[in-house]
């Protein structure tokens, strides 16, 4: 969960910076053509083949439309108006999209009032961080995130439905996903993809960061935290991704930690703490063995 929370917390920095020279389909095209690379190498360097199960392929490409190809695009769309810390505090909604679907679905098993508490805890520590009331939040970019945030909570709960544990490991079925979202967005190049490229240094190297780590290793490590974990439970790492922009903005773009930041991470961290707290099995007391007297 932390190399997940490291791998998109900083996809915000490189969105917007990848932004100064593609357009928002050019860039989710590429990232996805990159993470698929790398996720098909990993199959192939741990001899894992992809499924060949053709419903499996129609619940992957479901999967890819509304956990890649709709929310990649319209982050590069939302976040060409709306700053990088409210993309943040509006994708941290994700979680509670996601228990709201277990909710309705009856589909989380384990859902403590614990569990529930920490949720809503981790939500008001990332409103601490990002202080939406003192930004611009209204318009139709942050209405676009906030949908993107919407398909990537449906993404978790189809995935751990329809997807995981279906005898495949979760290197091949990211691989699948991704090169189903690739092919998708294929599709979509012709409507916005081939827009003139004024190429710049920092944009190519953040598409190719977001692309390697962003998608790739970071769709590897999503797959095992759903098959492990269950779908609410992988979705707190939404949780620690604006911890972890926050830091990487006070560590490379020398942004304050004011005191407000530091408390609202203190609370994130509690709450993704307490959503990961297991009940504890009471142990079955010892038979009753009769014994006869002599």
């Amino acid at each position: 969960m932390g190399l997940l929370a490291l791998f998109w917390g900083s996809s915000f920095l490189w969105i917007k910076m990848g932004l100064a020279s593609f357009t928002p389909v050019q860039m989710t095209f590429i990232r996805l053509v990159l993470g698929a690379s790398v996720l098909v190498a990993l199959c192939w360097g741990g001899r894992r083949g992809l499924p060949r199960d053709r419903r499996l392929w129609g619940h992957l490409a479901v999967a890819a439309l509304i956990g890649n190809a709709i929310p990649f695009t319209l982050f590069g769309v939302g976040q060409q108006t709306v700053d990088s810390g409210v993309a943040g505090v509006i994708n941290a909604t994700t979680p509670l999209w996601v228990l709201l679907i277990a909710i309705v679905l009856r589909s989380e098993r384990n859902l403590s009032a614990t569990k529930i508490g920490g949720l809503v805890l981790g939500f008001l520590g990332t409103l601490l961080i990002f202080s939406p009331w003192e930004a611009e939040i209204a318009g139709w970019g942050a209405l676009l995130i906030l949908v993107a945030a919407v398909c990537y909570a449906i993404s978790f709960a189809y995935i751990g439905r329809f997807v995981s544990g279906r005898g495949v490991g979760p290197i091949a079925l990211s691989a699948s996903q991704i090169l189903a979202a690739t092919g998708l967005m294929a599709l979509a190049l012709p409507v916005a993809g081939f827009t003139p490229i004024h190429l710049r240094w920092d944009a190519a190297i953040a598409v190719v960061v977001l692309g390697i780590f962003g998608t790739g290793f970071a769709f590897a490590l999503n797959y095992r935290l759903i098959t492990d974990e269950g779908p609410t439970n992988a979705a707190t790492v939404g949780y620690l991704l604006p911890v972890v922009s926050v830091l990487l903005g006070a560590l490379f773009l020398g942004e304050a930690l004011t005191p407000h930041v530091l408390v609202g991470m203190a609370v994130v961290l509690g709450g993704v703490a307490l959503t990961r707290v297991r009940r504890r099995r009471i142990p079955a007391p010892p038979p009753v063995v009769a014994v006869s007297r002599p």
